[in-house]
């Protein structure tokens, strides 16, 4: 695997230039001027796909959800064979992300891998990529609802019944919106705490559910407990679906493809932001799950808890009121900071595949606001549509696990397009300076097999019997967005979008760049 060489175009090109400088050539060479402001470090980039993926927010988040279908053994052992097919689907994504390191990302790389019918390819797999981004969205801030409503109900009597939910999940989406408006600066610093965060916000929950309570569950109980509440009788069905919460947990590093224009030396640092985030989350999330399953002090009271949130009713049993909502506090922490880089990812998609033309009024959505670099409207839109998607939760108790099912299902269909296109060019492909090198064709086919198990599975019903309350509506709104854009592509999309678009010669993006500069 190379990681580090010196790559062909942008370094080859002129190697004396400043990494910044090779970054804005290589992206004059892909077709685009520098619209963004490329003020983030390969930390930064890495810590935007850290934040969201936020084990403190999906792992958290769904654990109700894995109590219940397949319980502990489910949870502790599914997760890091969940992270081990999640890192091949990552390390094949981030081996196209060097060869094309722009804020389009996925769609752009398959317009530019398929070796016919490029304009399709590239329509469904940025279609797909905005589904998984906005349904992401909405799992992360609605998760950080329902946290914030049980922190809300144990300190000021403030219930979880839906609207209160909805109503809290509103303003936290209004909350990210504002911050993403001030400019990627002050979105870099927040992500560069996040991560630490996250970091000593996990060991300081783990640590406190370690010495603090004065029982834990036995080995036997959280390594091979096997609990089935989903009114199926097939265990291995069954612990299939339990392997959601992992796999919605482990998704969003799409992210440091989405702001490699925003990187610096874009076309290494957003390959290893892409592969950092999933190993350094797969190790502090299993730690974490771990030590919150130990720390179980009963299994009813975790999964009925009045505050809907079981975590929370975890930390209350085990280390008291006022030290279980301080545990409570750090992992909401973490969720706003997770919702928050999510917003931002989910803007630089719709920024990139608007500037482009595919989306319905294109022309609103690529705006750049010109004193903060910024695509405004972009980040409204992924707000907007991010609270549409969660409104079902008003009549649908299960609406929060198929939010997450479509944020899987739409990621990681965008996510191994790419990668199948790459696997068909073979030795054609021009790969950049981070590169998996004979190990590209093995690690990208378990990746391609490994996304079309799951996203078969996660359209699967999830509690029997099935009723209008427990619905799993995933393949509902998965069908209405690809039928949208099937339709739109057969009746006219496909007589005018030709995939990624050339913005100009080399000189006329400069002069964009500069007219850019003396707007700010």
């Amino acid at each position: 695997m190379s990681t580090g060489e010196p790559g062909t175009r942008a370094d080859e090109a002129d190697p004396a230039r400043p990494g910044h400088d090779a970054d804005t050539l290589r992206l004059h060479q892909l077709g685009y001027a520098q619209e963004l402001a490329r003020h983030m470090s390969g930390f930064s980039n890495f810590a935007v796909s850290f934040t969201i993926i936020s084990i403190l927010s999906g792992c958290l988040t769904l654990y109700g959800f894995g109590l219940n279908t397949g319980g502990p053994v489910v949870i502790v052992w599914g997760w890091p064979f969940v992270g081990l097919m999640t890192l091949f689907v990552g390390l094949a994504m981030a081996e196209v992300c060097s060869s094309f390191p722009t804020a389009g990302g996925l769609y752009y790389w398959a317009a530019k891998l398929a070796k016919k019918n490029a304009a399709a390819w590239s329509w469904f797999t940025g279609w797909f990529n905005f589904l998984g981004q906005v349904a992401v969205t909405a799992g992360i801030d609605f998760g950080a609802a329902f946290f914030l409503n049980a922190f809300l109900d144990l300190q000021f009597g403030f219930d979880a019944r839906p609207w209160h939910t909805i109503l809290l999940f509103g303003l936290i989406l209004l909350l990210h919106g504002a911050l993403n408006q001030f400019g990627v600066r002050v979105v870099a610093r927040l992500n560069d705490v996040s991560v630490w965060w996250h970091v000593i916000g996990v060991a300081v929950i783990v640590l406190v559910l370690a010495f603090v309570p004065d029982h834990h569950q036995s080995a036997s109980f959280v390594f091979t407990e096997f609990v089935n509440n989903t009114g199926w009788q097939s265990s291995l069905y069954v612990a299939l679906l339990g392997l959601l919460l992992a796999q919605y947990t482990l998704t969003g590093y799409d992210a440091s493809a989405h702001m490699t224009e925003e990187t610096h030396d874009a076309a290494r640092s957003g390959p290893r932001g892409i592969v950092m985030s999933i190993v350094v989350s797969v190790v502090a999330g299993w730690i974490l799950l771990v030590g919150l399953t130990f720390a179980i002090q009963s299994y009813d009271s975790a999964i009925n808890t009045p505050t809907a949130v079981p975590p929370a009713q975890i930390f209350i049993d085990a280390v008291g009121d006022t030290g279980g909502k301080l545990l409570l506090l750090i992992a909401i922490g973490a969720q706003l900071f997770c919702g928050m880089a999510s917003v931002t990812a989910n803007s630089r998609m719709i920024f990139a595949f608007s500037r482009d033309g595919a989306l319905p009024a294109s022309r609103v959505w690529h705006h750049i606001n010109p004193r903060t670099r910024t695509p405004t409207r972009a980040i409204w839109l992924a707000a907007g549509g991010a609270f549409v998607l969660g409104l079902p939760y008003l009549w649908n108790a299960t609406a929060y696990a198929a939010v997450t099912s479509i944020a899987v299902i739409g990621l990681y269909v965008a996510y191994v397009l790419p990668t199948f296109l790459r696997l068909r060019q073979g030795d054609a492909f021009e790969p950049g300076p981070w590169n998996l090198g004979r190990w590209s064709r093995p690690i990208g086919t378990i990746a391609v097999v490994w996304v079309v198990f799951i996203t078969i599975l996660f359209m699967l019903p999830t509690a029997s019997p099935i009723s209008a309350e427990n619905f799993n509506y995933t393949p509902i709104a998965v069908l209405v967005v690809l039928g949208f854009a099937g339709i739109w592509w057969l009746v006219s999309a496909k007589n005018w979008f030709t995939g990624p678009k050339v913005q100009g010669s080399p000189e006329e993006l400069a002069a964009a760049e500069r007219e850019l500069e003396s707007l700010a």
